[in-house]
């Protein structure tokens, strides 16, 4: 498996993304959005970067299940209900993207939504990953 990370000099210098990012490999594994649900179905965390991390680890802990680690993920769409809460607190959930999924980002996108599946969820992250 091979993911190669495109960022061409003409476009702006991402930040917390990749703009383009080619994979070859055999496997490709779609991973369901996953919101700061615990074990027992209760989202947790009051803050965002608080619910951020435990969407994150739910994503990663999907992929690890699947045999992939952080460096496999090819694309990660981030559902937000408050693009601007996000956007204040993105050096924040870098932090925590860096602590739990390393430096290398897949292509990435925010989109900004009324409400999640679950109406006290803030973020939610999907995404999918190309394995060996």
């Amino acid at each position: 498996m091979s993911l190669q990370r495109i960022n061409p000099a003409e476009l702006s210098p991402p930040t917390g993304f990749s703009h383009a990012v080619t994979a070859t490999g055999s496997r490709v594994v779609f991973l369901a959005g996953q919101t700061a649900l615990d074990p027992a179905g209760k989202v947790t965390g009051e803050t965002l970067p608080a619910q951020f991390e435990t969407a994150l680890t739910n994503l990663l802990t999907a992929l690890r299940a699947a045999g992939g680690t952080p460096a496999a993920l090819a694309r990660v769409t981030v559902y937000a209900t408050d693009v601007a809460a996000y956007r204040a607190h993105a050096p924040e959930l870098g932090r925590i993207w860096h602590r739990l999924a390393g430096r290398d980002y897949p292509a990435m996108a925010v989109i900004g939504a009324t409400r999640l599946w679950d109406e006290q969820a803030m973020v939610e992250l999907d995404g999918f990953a190309v394995l060996p």
